[in-house]
This record gives C-alpha cells, sequence and structure tokens, in this order.
C-alpha cells in the first residue's frame, strides 16, 4: 500500500520503515528509567533524530507511569514500530483495579501531578487507547518528524 504522505521518513538513508520492536517489564517504578533505556538505545540504532528521540523517549515515559499508577499490572509491555514520518508507541497494561480510560485532566497544565496525558498531547501528532484482548488496555501514540505538527 502505498503512502500519499509527503512527509519525510524517519529512517535514515537505506534503511526503510516498517522496524518494530517490544518488550515487558514488571509493573515498578524502576521499569520507567529501564523503558526509557531501552526506547534510547533501540531508537539510536535505528538512526532517528535526537528531537525525535527526546519526544519518543518522553511520551514513553508518561505512558509507563500512568499504567503504573492506574492499573493493577503486575507488567507493562511497550512496542515501538517505524513508519515513513512517525513512530508509533503503544504500552499496554494488564487493566484491573478499576482502570478507566485515560483522559486528560481539565487544568492539569499548571499541575505538577496529571500533566502526562497533556504532554502526550503536545508531542504526539495523534494518541489514544483501545482495549488489550487480555483484559487491559493499549494506549498508543504517534510521535512524527516535527513532533505533533509533523
Amino acid at each position: 500500500m502505498a503512502s500519499s504522505s509527503n512527509a519525510p521518513s524517519l529512517a535514515p538513508r537505506g534503511c526503510s520503515a516498517g522496524r518494530r520492536d517490544a518488550f515487558h517489564l514488571p509493573a515498578c517504578r524502576t521499569s520507567v528509567p529501564e523503558a526509557r533505556r531501552r526506547v534510547t538505545a533501540l531508537l539510536h540504532a535505528w538512526g532517528t533524530a535526537p528531537g525525535v528521540r527526546d519526544d519518543v523517549e518522553l511520551v514513553v515515559c508518561e505512558l509507563f507511569t500512568n499504567a503504573l499508577r492506574h492499573t493493577a499490572s503486575r507488567r507493562v509491555g511497550c512496542e515501538l514500530s517505524l513508519h515513513a514520518g512517525y513512530v508509533r508507541i503503544a504500552v499496554t497494561d494488564e487493566g484491573g483495579a478499576g482502570a478507566s480510560a485515560p483522559r486528560v485532566r481539565p487544568g492539569s497544565v499548571d499541575k505538577e501531578c496529571g500533566r502526562g496525558l497533556f504532554l502526550v498531547g503536545a508531542l504526539s501528532r495523534n494518541w489514544g487507547t483501545r482495549p488489550d484482548e487480555h483484559g487491559g488496555r493499549v494506549v498508543w501514540a504517534e510521535v512524527g518528524r516535527q513532533g505533533a505538527t509533523g
């Protein structure tokens, strides 16, 4: 399927889009920096631009943190895929503990806690949620070459 987008590829020359990688980590605080390290190494290996890496790292950290704080998960999954013009992030939790769909909180910009999804929305060209086939939830985001506007 050919894309009609004129957006430049995030992949370096000689490297095609369509790369994908995934990992799972225990649902504990130390997994957030570990997820960031893994994502940084992966995006560096894929040759993505430093600004894109920074945005993707922050989005992954925010989504991982939300999965830890707002669900009763024992582990959290992360999948990254490289597409022409953007990186897609999908963080999967195991649900539980009355987990509801994530949403941006009103007035969250000025508060220390609750800014995560506001930041995800600001850095992503698109984001959303869907149920996981195992009873959890997937929160996904697409970070483009120029962030939310790219």
